[in-house]
């Protein structure tokens, strides 16, 4: 290996340098090149450009090392890496800031219980009505069809023909409305469900942020999707 003196030797004569005290300390730029030449000089090495260079000081002890410069395809990489890397910390930063919030608005079970419960009361409300008016529906048909016995083996008039098919349809639509609020109190338990578990694990001491993807808020969710109340529920709520 070339000693200290000998390298500042190869990179010739620098005035600059030995009139400037910062350009002296800048240090000698080392490579060996594609064909296998070791090159010095007391800036940057073009033809080391994608390959390490070491900047060596006046007494042949490395500074610092230059790794060589990347490819296209390598930045793109390491700035997708750096992307994300950074999408990681952002995702970490909000599970912790959620668990801490659910942990705030949930500091027990029994909070937690009351919250779910509040959550199903409206669906169940909603079920209610719907029952409610499927019992008035078959009311309002029951003299429909007694008025269609007079017309049997005839045609129907055309204003009791309509009544009857609206009759079918708003059972129909009553119908469909209870299945989804059916559904609804099936996947709001699940929510409450899967939060609670949540919750237990970090009641018992589990660090907020460690327990994975956070799902959004239970309480939030249900309320978002809850299916629109009938009108006589929302009439009977004025």
């Amino acid at each position: 290996m070339l000693s200290g003196a000998a390298l500042w030797a190869l990179a010739g004569p620098l005035p600059a340098l030995a009139q400037s005290p910062g350009a002296a300390s800048a240090g000698i730029y080392s490579c060996v090149d594609a064909q296998g030449r070791r090159l010095t000089s007391d800036r940057p090495i073009v033809d080391c450009g994608n390959r390490e260079q070491r900047v060596l000081n006046r007494d042949g002890s490395v500074q610092k090392v230059i790794p060589p410069a990347m490819t296209a395809e390598e930045r793109a990489e390491r700035e997708a890496a750096e992307r994300r890397a950074e999408l990681a910390r952002a995702a970490q930063a909000d599970a912790v800031r959620r668990d801490r919030n659910l942990m705030a608005r949930f500091p027990n079970e029994g909070a937690h219980r009351k919250a779910r419960e509040a959550a199903l009361d409206t669906v169940r409300l909603a079920m209610k009505a719907a029952e409610q008016r499927v019992k008035e529906l078959a009311a309002e048909r029951k003299p429909l069809l007694d008025e269609a016995e007079f017309y049997k083996g005839r045609a129907l008039p055309q204003r009791l023909k309509q009544q009857l098919d609206a009759n079918d349809a708003g059972v129909d639509a009553q119908r469909q409305a209870a299945a989804s609020q059916e559904a609804e109190v099936v996947r709001i338990n699940k929510l409450y469900d899967d939060e609670l578990a949540r919750l237990t694990r970090l009641w018992a001491g589990a660090a907020p942020g460690s327990l994975g993807t956070v799902a959004p808020p239970a309480a939030a969710t249900a309320t978002a999707k809850l299916p629109a109340a009938p009108s006589s529920v929302r009439n009977a709520s004025h």
